[in-house]
């Protein structure tokens, strides 16, 4: 790899707004919020507003598609190919 080109890599805090939960990892992103985290240190913070906990495919509250109802409308619009 070549020097200098890269931005820091560092651990960041992202705090999931609409569940309240957040998690630690690593990160080029940065910002000038920082957060007490559990193990005493201060790490920067990143509000994200929605994360695998509030996400609905995470969750099992998905919405399934009317898949049939969607062919039928279909086919009444522009006919039914024999």
């Amino acid at each position: 790899m070549r020097e200098n080109i890269h931005p820091p890599y560092g651990p960041v805090v992202f705090r999931d707004r609409a569940a309240r939960h957040a998690f630690l990892t690593r990160s080029t992103m940065t910002s000038e919020k920082t957060v007490e985290w559990e193990d005493g240190r201060t790490y920067p913070v990143i509000d994200v507003e929605i994360s695998n906990v509030s996400h609905p495919f995470y969750t099992g509250t998905a919405r399934v598609l009317d898949t049939a109802g969607r062919v039928e409308r279909f086919e009444r619009r522009y006919g039914k190919q024999d």
